[in-house]
């Protein structure tokens, strides 16, 4: 037959539904309709297999292209059983339509998804310990933090008095809670004893989320335990709405129930670690609070067989959260203060820092003095942070060397207010100091201003009389008041029941400095205007204050 005098067959569109295909079926015409081959791993492809198509349309033939035409030349009629139950296809009961420049997809494809990449999709990779977003990652020196890190081990791999399942370090901002936390992973990792870690960053999206922790942990565990990945694989394919689900299910469902089906001893898991860093740094404080109770109701229960490591700074709710009687019982306590004790471990990494400085830069061994070293160790007063941003800012290579970027950190410390511009040593702190303030509630925010703007004029009388009912007085704020301002600042001040500690001067500098806090310093502007507001309320603190605490308040707003 001629390419010209070929007619299309024009198919019916009721033939394109497996029915047709059903035996005892007929058209209108009373000829038996043509057998479609199914393949169901491509089922749109069987409609118009290559072999049946060999030929192009004349361009009169052309204009059938709004009707679905099939060769019958070199048909082969290959019939796969169709049953009841296979029958509601896309074509479903349709009739009476016709496909104009039909495009068919196989959108099979979705399902061929496995669930564990589903599961990584959804982790804060980001975060874990080995991961290239933190690389280096802040740790230990090999002489430093020992004893720390050696409690922590021992708990872990059960060589501890500490029977507690979970184990909190808490400390102040910058004192190096998650250098210790690195190195203990790094020490668990190499014994097989680490199933999960996950660094919290306040300052980084891809490390804040709440709501992808008990992910981020059950991937992890993925990657170490082939059982409990074939069980998670199958959970996920079932039900790809994990993600979207709250934490407690979360919980339950990626870590409970699936460890529940698998041998926890043939596959090592009994007593593996999870290293949780800077809880306090993830977003939401009731989220926080959450995170703390589904972990201790497990470990009460027992439903997982984890042993739980979690630092943290020791913020208020955070504190009230671990004090709970359910809570208390299963957690055992170590904290990490700031303390001028370890400047010889501060010294000690400061001299390795600087040799291998040296090395890489060919520099003569009398570099750096010894007086600049204990220049240096003296204003880190103990702070981890200090030292460790001076030492990355001194080894930043878009400088004009090492000598030259100490240099400028030995300006900046003769005096702490000069005007270093992009140059700063410390601008790594502040920018952590800043985020500290701005997770202030703005409610109170000005006020948390004022309290540090006169905590840092108050005089020796009034620290010694009273100084939280001082300030209570001077700010116009009742007790429970200036708790909450309080509470607010915990990360970077103590507070007792009487006075006000300071962690570190650094972040009063910073305070004072418009060029490195900028809207929030407590100078400038800001200061003007409060003089003037303290100043028009001064004759009421002569009559709600007794003389003596009202002349040392007076002498403080006069210090403004």
């Amino acid at each position: 037959m001629s390419h010209h005098t070929r007619k299309p067959f024009v198919a019916p569109i009721n033939h394109l539904h497996p029915e047709s295909s059903l035996p005892n079926q007929s058209n209108n015409t009373g000829v038996p309709p043509p057998s479609i081959e199914r393949v169901t791993s491509a089922p749109f492809q069987s409609l118009t297999p290559a072999s049946t198509i060999s030929h192009r349309l004349a361009p009169e033939e052309e204009s059938h292209s709004a009707r679905l035409t099939l060769s019958t030349t070199h048909v082969t009629p290959v019939v796969t059983p169709i049953y009841p139950a296979q029958q509601h296809g896309m074509f479903y009961q349709a009739h009476s339509f016709v496909l104009n420049q039909p495009s068919f997809q196989n959108f099979s494809s979705y399902n061929s998804v496995s669930g564990l990449d589903r599961l990584l999709e959804n982790t804060m990779s980001d975060a874990f310990h080995n991961s290239a977003a933190r690389y280096p990652p802040p740790k230990c020196h090999l002489e430093t933090r020992k004893d720390y890190i050696s409690q922590i081990v021992d708990w872990a791999v059960g060589e501890s008095d500490r029977q507690e399942p979970i184990l909190w370090m808490r400390g102040p901002f910058g004192v190096g809670k998650s250098a210790v936390a690195q190195s203990c992973a790094e020490e668990l990792e190499r014994r097989k004893k680490l199933i999960s870690t996950v660094f919290f960053s306040r300052s980084n999206t891809n490390r804040d989320d709440p709501r992808r922790l008990f992910i981020s942990i059950a991937y992890q565990i993925t990657t170490r335990c082939q059982s409990f990945r074939g069980v998670i694989d199958s959970y996920i394919q079932m039900d790809p709405s994990f993600a979207s689900k709250s934490a407690s299910t979360q919980f339950q469902e990626l870590l409970v129930t699936p460890i529940s089906q698998i041998d926890i001893a043939q596959n090592g898991l009994d007593g593996c670690v999870v290293i949780i860093d800077g809880l306090d740094e993830c977003r939401g404080t009731t989220e926080q609070c959450e995170l703390i109770r589904i972990i201790a109701a497990s470990a009460q229960n027992c439903t997982t067989p984890f042993r739980w490591f979690i630092t943290s700074r020791p913020e208020d709710h955070i504190t009230r959260t671990m004090n709970m009687p359910s809570v208390k019982s299963v957690i055992s306590r170590i904290e990490l203060p700031i303390s001028r004790e370890i400047d010889q471990e501060i010294l000690t990494y400061l001299e390795a820092e600087f040799e291998d400085i040296r090395q890489q830069h060919s520099l003569p061994n009398s570099w750096p003095s010894e007086e600049t070293l204990s220049i240096l160790v003296e204003h880190s007063a103990g702070l981890w942070i200090y030292v460790a941003t001076i030492v990355r800012f001194i080894r930043n290579e878009n400088s004009f060397g090492p000598q030259d970027q100490l240099r400028i950190v030995l300006d900046l410390l003769k005096d702490i207010y000069i005007s270093v511009g992009p140059n700063n040593p410390l601008a790594e702190m502040d920018l952590l100091y800043a985020l500290i303030l701005e997770h202030i509630p703005l409610a109170i925010r000005t006020t948390v201003r004022k309290l540090l703007l006169f905590w840092s004029a108050c005089p020796g009388p009034i620290r010694q009389y009273n100084e939280k009912a001082g300030i209570s007085y001077a700010l116009c704020l009742s007790s429970d008041q200036l708790d909450r301002c309080c509470t607010a600042l915990r990360s970077v001040m103590e507070f007792g029941r009487w006075c006000i500690k300071l962690y570190h001067a650094s972040f009063l500098d910073f305070m004072k400095d418009p060029g490195r806090s900028k809207a929030l310093c407590i100078h400038g502007q800001f200061l003007i205007d409060y003089r003037r507001e303290a100043l028009e309320r001064m004759p009421k603190l002569f009559l709600d204050f007794d003389s003596t605490g009202a002349y040392d308040l007076v002498e403080t707003i006069g210090l403004f």
